[in-house]
C-alpha cells in the first residue's frame, strides 16, 4: 500500500506544473534562460483556464530585445506596435483558443547584449471581456513569465 501511495503522490506531483499552467514564455527548447546577445526562437504558450474562450493575447517586448519574425499562426491574426527607433514594443493576437485548450505562438528575437533578466508581461483577454494580467501586477494570481539572460 505504500508504495501504492508513493506512486500516486508522484504521479500528482507530475500534475502540478499543468494545473498552475500560465501563459508563459519559454525558449523554443522550453528553458527560461538564454546568453547574452543571442538570437533566439522563443515560443509564448497560452492556455485557456477558464470556461469561456479567449480571443486576444497582448505581449509587451521587454526592453533591450530586437523581435526580427513571426511564425505564421493558422487562425490568428498579428498587430505589431513599433517605437520611434522602428522596434517592436508589442505584439497583439486576436483568435480564439477554447476552453481545455492552448495556443503557442513561436517569434524570433535578439536578447539584450548585456545579462539580466527579462520579464514578459502578458496580457490574455477572453470572450467574456475579462483581462488576465500576466505581469506581475499580483505574482500569486498573474505572474510575469521571465527569461533569466547570462
Amino acid at each position: 500500500m505504500n508504495v501504492f501511495r508513493a506512486l500516486l503522490s508522484l504521479s500528482l506531483a507530475a500534475l502540478l506544473p499543468v494545473a498552475a499552467a500560465h501563459a508563459t514564455v519559454r525558449t523554443e527548447a522550453g528553458l527560461t534562460e538564454s546568453k547574452v546577445g543571442a538570437s533566439e526562437t522563443y515560443r509564448l504558450n497560452v492556455p485557456t483556464e477558464k470556461e469561456v474562450a479567449t480571443t486576444q493575447i497582448r505581449l509587451m517586448v521587454p526592453a533591450g530585445v530586437t523581435l526580427s519574425r513571426f511564425q505564421v499562426t493558422p487562425g490568428f491574426t498579428r498587430t505589431v506596435t513599433r517605437n520611434t527607433a522602428g522596434l517592436v514594443t508589442e505584439v497583439i493576437w486576436t483568435g480564439t483558443v477554447a476552453p481545455m485548450e492552448y495556443a503557442r505562438f513561436f517569434f524570433q528575437a535578439r536578447n539584450p547584449e548585456v545579462a539580466g533578466e527579462l520579464v514578459w508581461k502578458i496580457y490574455q483577454t477572453y470572450s467574456d471581456g475579462s483581462v488576465v494580467a500576466w505581469d506581475d501586477t499580483d505574482p500569486a494570481k498573474g505572474p510575469a513569465s521571465k527569461t533569466t539572460v547570462k
